[in-house]
């Protein structure tokens, strides 16, 4: 596999990329060590670019939920989905915040098959039914969250982090976007 960001749309020149842009991925890239493929990808489109990284930021940043939990949610989400670029980026961060090398590989493929506390399992599980048959969601469904332990807040971002990376998602597997081959390696 290649380290292009995409296979169906161009990804822009740096010179094409407005400033702001081009800091943030600059500011990335200084953190990571690399490019992650889906800044350039993103590039493709500055004003989606900007929205996207700003609901993103919120849901990993102002949030009552542990980076573990994020984590865990978008890799789960992403298995359902069938979403490479994630699941392979977001697995790596999963291993290396929780340190643990092998529950991004569990949740990816079949949460219920993982070592989880019964309030991650309910977590994980409510994220699947958000996931797959959004509109099945109902009181019953929040309640099952609140007996296992979250409260309204965590709640509202369990929802905002399952929903924002089903849109990420479907957008990199319409693009193509391609997991950075130094991502497969990190946290093993």
């Amino acid at each position: 596999m290649d380290d292009d960001a995409m296979t169906r749309f161009p990804v822009p020149d740096r010179a094409e990329i407005p400033d702001d842009i081009l800091e943030r991925i600059d500011e990335e890239t200084e953190e990571a060590g690399f490019t992650p493929n889906v800044f350039d990808a993103f590039a493709y489109k500055p004003s989606h670019f900007r929205a996207f990284f700003a609901y993103h930021d919120a849901v990993t940043e102002d949030t009552t939920l542990e980076r573990p939990e994020i984590e865990m949610l978008i890799v789960t989400v992403s298995g359902i989905n069938d979403c490479l670029y994630c699941v392979v980026a977001h697995g790596a961060l999963l291993r290396i915040f929780a340190d643990a090398p092998k529950l991004a590989d569990q949740l990816a493929t079949n949460h219920r098959s993982a070592d989880l506390s019964d309030q991650h399992r309910a977590m994980l599980d409510f994220a699947e039914t958000l996931t797959e048959s959004p509109g099945d969601i109902d009181d019953s469904d929040v309640k099952r969250l609140r007996d296992a332990g979250f409260s309204s807040e965590e709640i509202w971002d369990i929802g905002s982090v399952v929903s924002v990376f089903n849109l990420s998602n479907r957008m990199a597997t319409l693009a193509d976007m391609r997991p950075n081959d130094a991502f497969y390696e990190m946290g093993r």
